[in-house]
């Protein structure tokens, strides 16, 4: 009785939320994407460093992953403009509370948190399946991966192998996790009309 009650509960606040969200005006759902840049800069401060890369494992990628579902295509995608530029004028938003303008090896990466939102947001209304939300989030984070080793290759001037091995192998267990994480996140807000 009590678990039929929770999941009907749950199933009320998930509809009222999209509802919610549809009906907002553009002002609002502006505030709403600087929230979740906020909360992106927040999840940046979740952060392992490997001694083998400049580039730490952070939080971010499940949050900009999550923007997608819970704001769609395009406000997600201005989140992650917002965020970009709130560390861009100093704000210390980025990874290990830096800010400004980061010319190194991340930087491919966190310009890659704007398109992997985008697609995520535009799919994942779409197939609403589980194994389909799971894999709209691993393309998600493909892209951040080739937009992160093209500059982190130019940056730290790495072949191909050396480049995989620094900016992408390391990363893929950790990733993999935050893909089917948010997948079943994903799978749990939308809406059940969803297909």
């Amino acid at each position: 009785m009590i678990m039929t009650k929770t999941i009907a509960f749950f199933n009320n606040g998930k509809e009222l939320y999209f509802k919610w969200l549809a009906q907002l005006d553009w002002t609002k759902k502006i505030g709403l994407s600087l929230f979740f840049a906020a909360i992106t800069g927040i999840s940046a401060q979740i952060r392992i460093t490997l001694p083998w890369t400049p580039v730490p494992v952070t939080g971010q990628v499940f949050v900009v992953l999550l923007s997608g579902t819970l704001l769609g295509s395009s406000y997600a995608g201005l989140s992650m403009i917002f965020y970009l530029g709130l560390g861009a004028i100093g704000i210390p938003c980025f990874a290990g509370f830096r800010s400004g303008l980061i010319l190194g090896p991340t930087l491919g990466y966190l310009m890659g948190f704007v398109p992997a939102a985008i697609f995520v947001g535009a799919f994942a209304y779409r197939y609403h399946r589980l194994v389909s939300q799971i894999t709209i989030m691993l393309i998600g984070i493909l892209i951040i991966y080739l937009l992160g080793a093209l500059n982190f290759a130019v940056v730290m001037k790495t072949d191909f192998f050396a480049t995989l091995k620094m900016a992408v192998l390391p990363f893929i267990p950790f990733d993999i996790a935050k893909a089917i994480i948010a997948g079943f996140v994903s799978r749990a807000v939308l809406p059940d009309d969803k297909h």
